[in-house]
């Protein structure tokens, strides 16, 4: 499953791309908001669509939309087995899958235009994870770190 959501600054990006997605015949299941409000708080909806995605973390994917898609992508980060990354091309959104094993892709309503967008999510939704040992040994790194902050 897909789920996706936005805030105010992506609400028009969120309901062109639901358009797109249903022309590529995908499902998805849009969790908010259901109507323009400038004054919504993206965390809301980034931890809504984060806690659906991290049950089933490598199965469901999700796509949020904030202004820049960085506040959207630094909330959805703070769910446990959540990897959500920021694309604003055709090369970022193929990194961030095939290297980054991303099941959040994050974007910019403010910042990327339409045919820029659904670009990026054809391609992060066609990109599968490359499985070379370095990338696993670098989210392996990543999800269990052992750094300790020095005093």
């Amino acid at each position: 499953m897909i789920y996706i959501a936005s805030d105010h600054a992506g609400y028009r990006l969120k309901e062109e791309i639901k358009d797109y997605l249903d022309e590529l015949g995908i499902k998805y299941r849009d969790l908010g908001p259901k109507k323009f409000d400038p004054d919504d708080d993206y965390p809301d909806f980034a931890f809504k669509v984060a806690q659906k995605v991290g049950q089933n973390p490598d199965e469901d994917k999700g796509i949020l939309i904030c202004g820049t898609g960085h506040g959207m992508m630094r909330a959805a980060n703070k769910i446990k087995g959540i990897r959500a990354s920021v694309a604003w091309d055709e090369f970022t959104a193929e990194h961030i899958r095939a290297h980054g094993n991303t099941n959040i892709l994050t974007l910019g309503g403010q910042v990327i235009p339409l045919k820029t967008a659904k670009k990026i999510v054809a391609t992060w939704l066609s990109t599968a994870f490359s499985r070379e040992e370095r990338h696993k040994r670098r989210l392996a790194k990543i999800e269990s770190p052992k750094i300790k902050n020095k005093k």
